[in-house]
């Protein structure tokens, strides 16, 4: 069993930074596969960004420039670093971890970008 819990959301002006954490608990393989998603209201879950064990990260191109993933593998956690943040980013943040066809979930963290 894998428990995720995020941090770092919250209230942030048109143009502005934060940066979201997802601490990892339980049997995390090498395998492993982390993430972040997010859903806005009325709208799908969708994918944000994804990071391996190794490093090799995956964004949705409407992130690409302006947010940075990273991950800390001996903490087994995962870093979202978010800049010139848009009112469109504003949603619910999941964090997810993937391995051996399992997904494991965060209860998510909210962020609000005012224009």
């Amino acid at each position: 069993q894998v428990q995720l819990v995020e941090s770092g959301g919250g209230l942030v002006q048109d143009g502005g930074s934060l940066r979201l954490s997802c601490a990892a608990s339980g049997i995390i393989y090498r395998v492993s596969v982390m993430g972040w998603y997010r859903q806005a209201p009325g709208k799908q879950r969708e994918l944000v960004a994804t990071i391996t064990r190794g490093g090799s990260t995956d964004y949705a191109d409407s992130v690409k420039g302006r947010f940075t993933i990273s991950r800390a593998n001996v903490k087994n956690t995962v870093y979202l670093q978010m800049n010139s943040l848009k009112p469109e980013d504003t949603a619910d943040y999941y964090c997810n971890l993937a391995q051996y066809g399992e997904a494991y979930w965060g209860k998510g963290t909210l962020v609000t970008v005012s224009s």
